[in-house]
């Protein structure tokens, strides 16, 4: 072999190693190039330009609107919107992180494309500018270019969160506080979870923005969560010499990981046929319930705790309802801000899960309604007063109904459940698991039927 060659073979493998190196830090998924699709020197309006750049942003708005947690059935209403207005037809099939579209042109030319998100996630305040954003579309696509859609997305893409993790750590804190009050708790088990679920999301949240897997942060979160609320309890235990009954509310430290928007709008894409985006929104959901509930069993075993029921509280029957009002707030509110919605759009949502969680509890306790059939009632109250206000103020009804019915997803069940039948008590797992799944089916079709009353796009099929 010559010096030259030889010169030559080790700059190969030289090159070979430097592009293996890099390729190492390849991000799984691809950022897509949206700009690109435009032509440097196409300056026309949107409705004249290529059907490959215009599809380009049907895609984008309908892949956007994915990523704050809205089903599919929105997604595509805002991706015909779009289309219509820059002279397609859009034909797409949507999933939990996924979009397969078509568009076709008036000259019956297609494009098709196939889009995904790295993962999912939820974000109220993203999804109100999106929702602004396509009806401003919608009355001025004769006057965009598609540089300046794509400019305004950009904008839209790259708004940070309204919250820093500890202010969401904080809301988790008082919602979970706030829920184990209305599951039964009294001071101890609302002190304990107030620690537990604060430094539990704070951890997820940390996690998150390390762009860590979500089982991952859902695993030590609620690992984080349970210990956290057994030191504060023992804690408590040797200073105030409190009841070792008070264990039980380890329960509710971990009751943030509740994934209440996949869960509902599961529900609300199966009865709009979309099967596939409800199906795989649905196994999300039991997914992160499967390893939380996990996860909370096994530590439960290590620190040696139970899921008793909580100790009585002393309380008439009005002293319970005024609490049930101010808890159920507090719990919504604290969700929203979970969700990063604005504080005035939380605040609302927060009055009307007080409405509704409280007619639901009412309705258990007052009228001895079955637990499922009280939480039909109260979801379909929370619905109608969303769009009562979607009405005036123009929030996403979605942003309103999730959080105030996210309070009434049996959390503590579906853990009961998973407990006794970890320990191999079946009978008592089947039984609070039946009670579970009953109030889980009810709660998306009190949204259904306030939606088929209010709504009249959502009421046909056509």
């Amino acid at each position: 072999m010559s010096k030259e060659e030889e010169l030559r073979q080790r700059s190969s493998i030289h090159l070979s190693q430097k592009h293996q190196k890099h390729h190492k830090h390849h991000k799984h998924h691809m950022a897509m190039p949206w700009h690109d699709f435009i032509p440097d020197d196409d300056h026309d309006l949107a409705r004249a330009a290529s059907l490959p750049a215009k599809a380009a942003v049907v895609g984008r708005v309908g892949l956007m609107m994915l990523s704050c947690g809205t089903g599919a059935w929105r997604v595509r209403d805002s991706m015909n919107v779009m289309a219509r207005k820059l002279g397609l037809v859009c034909s797409a099939d949507i999933g939990l992180i996924s979009i397969e579209f078509t568009c076709i042109d008036k000259d019956g030319q297609s494009y098709t494309q196939a889009l995904s998100l790295p993962t999912t996630g939820v974000n109220t305040d993203k999804l109100t500018r999106m929702e602004h954003f396509v009806k401003r579309i919608n009355r001025k696509e004769t006057k965009m270019t598609l540089e300046e859609i794509h400019d305004e997305l950009d904008k839209i893409q790259k708004t940070p969160g309204n919250y820093k993790p500890y202010q969401v750590g904080l809301a988790s804190a008082l919602a979970c506080c706030a829920f184990v009050f209305l599951l039964g708790g009294g001071i101890i088990e609302m002190i304990g979870s107030f620690i537990g679920a604060g430094l539990g999301n704070y951890t997820r949240r940390k996690m998150l923005d390390k762009h860590i897997t979500l089982l991952a942060c859902v695993a030590v979160s609620v690992m984080v969560a349970c210990l956290s609320y057994t030191l504060s309890f023992h804690v408590m235990e040797l200073l105030f010499n409190v009841s070792a009954r008070h264990e039980a509310g380890y329960i509710g430290a971990m009751l943030f990981v509740i994934p209440g928007f996949p869960f509902i709008t599961s529900g609300l894409d199966i009865a709009k046929m979309d099967m596939r985006s409800g199906l795989e929104r649905l196994a999300h959901a039991i997914v992160i319930i499967g390893v939380a509930t996990l996860v909370g069993w096994v530590t439960a075993l290590v620190v040696h705790l139970q899921p008793e029921n909580f100790m009585p509280l002393q309380l008439t029957v009005l002293q319970l309802m005024f609490l049930r009002v101010i808890a159920s707030f507090c719990g919504v509110y604290g969700f929203s801000i979970m969700f990063n919605s604005p504080r005035k759009m939380a605040a609302i949502a927060g009055c009307i899960g007080a409405v509704a969680n409280t007619l639901r509890l009412e309705l258990v306790d007052l009228c001895e309604m079955a637990p499922g059939v009280a939480a039909f009632f109260g979801a379909l109250t929370a619905g109608l007063l969303a769009s009562y206000v979607y009405k005036r103020m123009h929030y996403p009804r979605i942003s309103l109904t999730v959080p105030s019915i996210v309070i009434m997803v049996p959390g503590l069940y579906m853990y009961r459940a998973i407990y006794n039948i970890g320990v191999t008590s079946i009978s008592d797992g089947a039984l609070w698991l039946t009670k579970a799944l009953l109030i889980v089916m009810f709660l998306p079709l009190g949204l259904i039927v306030a939606r088929i009353i209010t709504d009249d796009k959502w009421r046909y099929c056509n």
